[in-house]
């Protein structure tokens, strides 16, 4: 498996950043109460995302992107009759929207009359 780099420089310095808030707080929570096992495993998961960060490859990431492309490689015969499809139908709903935003505009001479005849 490659190493490839699959996270941008800011994402790599929020997940160091949080993991060495996390790594802190479990640490410090571990000096108080050395007998419980979720602040260890708090402690690891920190690590975890320094490591990440530092390298700048997230292994989730690789398998979330390797699944999309498994499912764009699949249904790739079909994109284009799909991309008809929606241009249509995103053509329809402008038309709709533009058709109801003009029956809302308000009449103000119709609104004048209607006060002035109370």
């Amino acid at each position: 498996m490659k190493g490839q780099q699959n996270i941008g420089v800011i994402n790599a310095l929020i997940r160091m950043t949080f993991g060495f808030t996390i790594v802190a707080w479990a640490t410090a929570k571990l000096v108080k109460k050395p007998w419980r096992d979720s602040y260890i495993l708090l402690a690891m998961i920190g690590a975890m995302k320094i490591g990440e960060g530092i390298l700048r490859y997230c292994p989730l990431t690789a398998v979330y992107q390797k699944s999309q492309q498994q499912s764009g490689d699949q249904g790739s015969g079909n994109n284009e009759s799909r991309n008809d499809n929606e241009n249509s139908n995103e053509n329809e709903n402008e038309n709709k929207n533009k058709s109801q935003q003009s029956s809302q505009i308000p009449n103000h001479r119709e609104e004048r009359r209607a006060r002035q005849q109370y």
